[in-house]
């Protein structure tokens, strides 16, 4: 509580000019202090094996391709 009666003080106590530049700064830690905890809310670690993707490689998937041939020689 009387940190907040210090800031108060202060606020009051300052220019027009410089209560507006304080206006925008808490506003601005507000915007981050918000985009902190949605942040949290949407990350979510990756578990493997859940992928919804399936997918079949070839056979010959390690094979040379002819189209590299002059570079591997």
């Amino acid at each position: 509580m009387t940190t907040d009666l210090k800031l108060f003080g202060k606020i009051i106590a300052l220019p027009p000019a410089l209560k507006e530049e304080a206006l925008k700064y808490i506003q601005y830690l507000q915007f981050s202090q918000n985009q902190e905890v949605s942040d949290k809310k949407i990350k979510k670690t990756p578990k493997a094996g859940f992928s919804q993707v399936n997918f079949i490689m070839s056979e010959d998937f390690d094979a040379p391709l002819e189209d590299f041939k002059a570079y591997m020689e």
